[in-house]
């Protein structure tokens, strides 16, 4: 009865365990800090622990969606609560079950108002594994929604000490507020978009049901507005999706708020921004946009593809003239999420094609997608980390001022970075590789010119990663940290260990991942 109840609910458990959690915290006098802190460690494993028995329920042979649960919600305007997986969404909400808990260790230093700042971590991961998880679009919207909040308040209370950003208007306030404002303006531009392509599909199809629309919205020639034509309609709606996606990936050019947002945002913010939040806008493409659009992805990927391009070049070449170690890092995701549109542009090309070799291009490089969005996932957390590390140590981020030495007074740390650093720049043997090189493979035969020219920036990746670790690790000790105990602690080191063997494990087998993707990613090409 026990194992039923959980299988038929366990989506349902996972995604409102965290809301028990904060519940948990909430019972917790304010200032009891450390158990405030174990309460919020605690409840995110358990949804992690609840997350594992999702992967290992999940039958990979299997297209469509499982564990799917059904309740009456909206009925006025046909909208449900509705939520299941498939073999894109297991491994998305692996990733975010796992670097929650590792952000909240990450997060013990955090002194100030630490109660609120567990409730809105797990207020957060609620809403990213509600995006994973829904199959109604109204539902997809909310969680959407949910998790930009929290995310601003991260920024805007805990964020970085030092520096001032002026607006347009010539008013100064602290950079972090700055940066916060600036995420929350993009981010919500991008939502009314969304609403907006949800509104046109619940109005014209009758549903907001994610799996009806599948069967309906594709095909639909049926004139519903008197003052446009049916394609003009699915053009707006599509658009509106796309420019709400690419803003969150985030895509050349709407990526001018990503760097900001991950200087200022404290280090398991930026853990969390770049490890999930950005992969939100990645999955919202497979899942809404590739579907649903066919015709118009088809026609709109050689956009997509030069987009891509120009995010993976531009990021990689805005990374190497950095000063700042975590402005550098932030630049790289632009870099390597430029990669994830990419192959996405390229399955947008092929799918529904008649020619096999073109359509094993496109599952190839869909592959490399969900992998590459798992794989970014924990590198670029890592790394995120790692310059918090040394922040917290030396008080600057500033590459000329750390001024290289750090390895012979740090040497785990240096190993630990080097390490990390070589699984994001894609070197054989690690994650990076495996997934970069299946998005560049599946992309050849389908945008030649634009993957070559891509090749620029895998160049300008490997010229960025050495120039940080030279001028962090390398070189004659700066004497400035010499009395500083530089060395990563043991809770330190818990926290990146499982980044550090999960970089190792699907870089050397990566077939553990790619059986739950591939069955979902053949049947989505068609």
């Amino acid at each position: 009865l026990m194992m039923n109840l959980l299988n038929e609910n366990l989506l349902t458990l996972i995604l409102f365990s965290p809301v028990l959690g904060m519940l948990a915290v909430m019972l917790v006098p304010g200032e009891q800090k450390q158990l405030v802190r174990h309460v919020a460690l605690v409840s995110s494993l358990i949804t992690f622990a609840l997350s594992i028995i999702l992967w290992f329920s999940y039958d990979s042979s299997v297209s469509g969606f499982q564990f799917e649960e059904q309740a009456q919600w909206y009925t006025a305007i046909s909208s449900s609560y509705h939520v299941g997986v498939d073999g894109i969404s297991v491994p998305m909400i692996l990733l975010t079950a796992l670097l929650m808990p590792i952000g909240v260790l990450a997060s013990f230093g955090i002194e100030e108002r630490v109660k609120s700042y567990m409730l809105l971590f797990l207020m957060l991961e609620t809403g990213m594994l509600g995006v994973f998880m829904a199959l109604d679009l109204i539902v997809f919207f909310l969680f959407w929604e949910i998790g930009l909040v929290p995310m601003y308040l991260l920024i805007n209370i805990w964020g970085s000490p030092k520096g001032e950003r002026e607006f347009l208007s010539g008013k100064k306030v602290p950079a972090r507020q700055y940066a916060s404002y600036k995420f929350f303006v993009y981010t919500l531009v991008g939502s009314l978009g969304l609403l907006l392509a949800i509104q046109i599909l619940g109005v014209v199809a009758g549903s907001f049901d994610l799996i009806t629309l599948m069967q309906v919205w594709p095909g639909f020639d049926k004139e519903i507005f008197t003052n446009f034509s049916t394609s003009s309609v699915r053009t707006v709606a599509f658009w509106a999706f796309v420019i709400a996606f690419a803003i969150k990936v985030p895509l050349w050019p709407f990526h001018t708020w990503l760097p900001d947002a991950h200087t200022e945002a404290p280090t398991a913010g930026s853990m969390i921004l770049a490890g999930v939040l950005l992969k939100l806008g990645a999955y919202g493409f497979l899942r809404l946009v590739l579907p649903l659009f066919p015709a118009e992805a088809q026609a709109a990927a050689p956009i997509l593809a030069f987009l891509a391009m120009l995010a993976i070049v531009l990021g990689a070449l805005s990374a190497y003239g950095q000063t700042d170690f975590k402005r550098l890092v932030a630049y790289s995701s632009v870099n390597h999420m430029g990669f994830v549109v990419l192959g996405i542009a390229a399955a947008a090309m092929v799918t529904g094609s008649n020619d096999p070799s073109m359509r094993l291009s496109g599952t190839i490089a869909t592959t490399g997608v969900v992998l590459q969005m798992f794989n970014h996932g924990i590198s670029a957390a890592a790394m995120f980390f790692l310059v918090g590390v040394v922040y917290d140590r030396a008080h600057t981020r500033n590459l000329d001022e750390l001024g290289g030495g750090i390895w012979q007074l740090a040497p785990v740390y240096g190993g630990i970075l080097i390490f990390s650093s070589m699984a994001s720049l894609g070197l054989p043997g690690l994650s990076g590789f495996v997934s970069e090189f299946a998005i560049v493979r599946g992309s050849w035969p389908v945008f030649s010119t634009m993957t070559a020219l891509s090749m620029i920036g895998l160049f300008f990746t490997g010229a960025y990663i050495l120039k940080a670790i030279r001028q962090v690790l390398h070189g004659p000790v700066n004497t400035d940290w010499s009395d500083h105990n530089m060395e990563i602690s043991t809770r330190e080191k818990i926290v990146v260990a499982p980044l550090i063997v999960l970089m190792l494990i699907i870089g050397i087998w990566p077939w553990w991942i790619t059986f739950m993707i591939n069955e979902t990613v053949t049947t989505l090409i068609g």
